[in-house]
């Protein structure tokens, strides 16, 4: 009687696992090279000077903006269509999330799903402010993206200054020489609190505050908002302007949620390169 060879079902098994994992890392560098016109991260100071109505105005802008017509045409201008977007939610320090990951929005379907996933998530954390806590998880975020993006920007709304955690001129300092822009949206407390007011409204204004200490990179700006009614409107010029350019809006009008005849300027920055604070310090012009 001949003996028949045996089959080597364990090197028929590795050769199975090697395909299946040459075939994931097909895969993953697919993913990875999936191309849209920005790379955005949404940071969101959900600190405890900001109640529970406020936070659900809020949430309610950003789910507007994205489904906005004028936000989408403006994503589907782009020279992609495509936008990639993270949601995180920072207070303390220690208090800092990534609650929604990135997500590719290129039509109205893609905005209103986010949106929706957006409003169905509760609040992350009520705690002190730690804005460099939410630029430094937004780098990290940027960092594992895997998209190919032209631009990559992180987008700060807060109604206070940081007062926790490291000092957020070093966090913003290293993000722009990563090449990233901050851009900002001062939410203005008109009638704060004895016990917040050097918080909510420092020396010179919040939104000077964020041009000084946290905003930066090439066409950074920032925009105020006087009442979280307005969030939404604000949040959608905001959008429209970082998507569709990266450049700041020039002019002057009335205020968003400013009393009727107040009038100052909206949106404030400039388009040049910006300088980091220790740039600065050496003579370079302050913004």
């Amino acid at each position: 009687m001949v003996a028949l060879p045996l089959r080597n079902t364990g090197t028929c098994g590795m050769q199975w696992m090697v395909a299946a994992f040459l075939l994931l890392m097909t895969v993953s560098v697919a993913r990875a090279a999936e191309p849209v016109d920005l790379e955005l991260v949404l940071v969101t100071d959900v600190s405890r000077s900001i109640d529970d109505s406020e936070f659900d105005l809020e949430k309610h802008g950003y789910a507007d903006a994205f489904v906005d017509h004028d936000v989408l045409a403006a994503i589907k201008g782009g020279p992609v269509g495509a936008i990639a977007v993270s949601y995180v939610e920072f207070a303390g320090s220690y208090e800092v999330k990534t609650v929604l990951d990135w997500t590719v929005i290129r039509d109205e379907a893609s905005g209103r799903a986010f949106a929706e996933h957006l409003l169905a998530v509760p609040r992350s954390f009520y705690g002190r402010t730690s804005i460099s806590a939410g630029i430094d998880l937004a780098m990290k975020n940027l960092a594992t993206a895997g998209f190919e993006a032209q631009r990559r920007v992180i987008d700060v709304c807060g109604d206070g200054t940081n007062n926790n955690g490291r000092e957020v001129t070093e966090a913003r300092d290293q993000a722009v020489e990563a090449g990233v822009t901050i851009n900002g949206l001062a939410i203005i407390n008109d009638h704060p609190v004895s016990y917040t007011f050097a918080h909510v409204q420092p020396p010179g204004g919040l939104a000077k505050y964020y041009r000084d200490n946290v905003t930066g990179g090439t066409g950074t700006f920032v925009m105020e908002v006087h009442d979280f009614h307005s969030f939404g409107a604000a949040m959608s010029r905001k959008l429209i302007n970082e998507i569709a350019s990266g450049m700041p809006l020039q002019g002057k009008g009335e205020r968003l949620g400013a009393p009727s005849g107040d009038h100052s300027t909206r949106l404030s920055g400039r388009a040049e390169p910006w300088a980091t604070s220790a740039q600065t310090r050496k003579g370079a012009a302050p913004l």
